[in-house]
């Protein structure tokens, strides 16, 4: 008698869909500085902005505002909780009587705060990169740039557009 080859259909598994794969990454960035900013007894919001104030120095209220997203009126909130926490301040303008300069605090407390934490991450991050090869690294960063361009300037676009008023949005 002869061996007959099974006829199971054996499922082909198809590419992953890159809106999913994406979703994905976005929700574990996100969820990841969440609970970076909850080790250190602060919210997100507070976390990324104390990013920026690391990144860019000394922020008006309403440019920490602009390159955040949020609203002033949230601004205002954040930066009160800043400087409740001890990691910003406020300082007059020196030249515009109407605004007040943010200036982070105690980033270098912050860092060594944290510095355990992204030596972690880059580690793992690190033995990830070593199965790529220099050109696969290369694309894998220009995808990168190429995205958060996108992100950018779809984010502009919706911060453009008047909020569409809805029943629960008055």
């Amino acid at each position: 008698m002869a061996n007959k080859k099974s006829s199971a259909v054996v499922p082909v598994s198809s590419p992953p869909r890159t809106d999913l794969v994406g979703r994905e990454l976005s929700n574990a960035m996100i969820f990841f500085h969440e609970a970076v900013a909850s080790h250190l007894g602060m919210g997100a919001a507070e976390w990324k902005c104390l990013g920026l104030l690391d990144q860019h120095g000394p922020l008006t209220a309403s440019r920490l505002a602009e390159l955040s997203g949020f609203t002033t009126g949230a601004i205002t909130g954040i930066v009160d909780r800043l400087e409740r926490a001890g990691y910003a301040g406020r300082a007059p303008h020196p030249s515009d009587r109407r605004s007040v300069v943010v200036q982070p605090r105690r980033l270098r407390e912050l860092k060594e705060q944290v510095a355990p934490i992204f030596q972690s991450l880059g580690r793992a991050m690190g033995e990830i990169a070593r199965h790529y090869n220099a050109a696969e690294l290369a694309a894998i960063g220009k995808f990168f740039r190429e995205t958060t361009e996108v992100l950018r300037n779809e984010t502009a676009k919706l911060r453009s557009q008047k909020q569409r008023r809805t029943p629960g949005n008055r």
